[in-house]
């Protein structure tokens, strides 16, 4: 059964950086066509995809994010991290992962509807205030 867990997150002041993490169970993600996802959701709002890593490396951001996060593998091969750098009081939310098996169409990863995701995580807050 497929499963990721996020790690890291937290509490930064405006123009700082944290790290996200999410960790994979029951599958390798260099091991298949995986593709793994992120989602944040802000109080209020609904809930938008923000990066994705495929299989084959390629990555995909949601505009606001372009040039300030980073979606890469870890050394560890059941690992994805998301790197968010000068991050913003917009950027608060709670972060999700997701992963999905045999995306037929890389630029999909953020646009699926929720079922159609193998397994989210549970969640991990982000918060940017000063």
């Amino acid at each position: 059964q497929l499963q990721v867990v996020e790690s890291g997150g937290g509490l930064v002041q405006p123009g700082g950086s944290l790290k996200l993490s999410c960790g994979a169970s029951g599958f390798t993600f260099n091991d298949g066509n995986y593709a793994i996802g992120w989602f944040r959701q802000a109080p209020g709002q609904e809930r938008e995809g923000v990066a994705c890593i495929n299989h084959d490396g390629s990555t995909l951001y949601t505009d606001s994010v372009k040039g300030r996060f980073t979606a890469s593998r870890a050394s560890a091969k059941d690992t994805v991290n998301l790197q968010m750098n000068n991050l913003r009081p917009e950027d608060t939310g709670v972060y999700f992962c997701v992963v999905v098996e045999k995306l037929s169409e890389p630029s999909m990863c953020l646009t699926l509807r929720s079922y159609e995701y193998d397994a989210w995580g549970q969640g991990k807050q982000v918060t940017v205030s000063a």
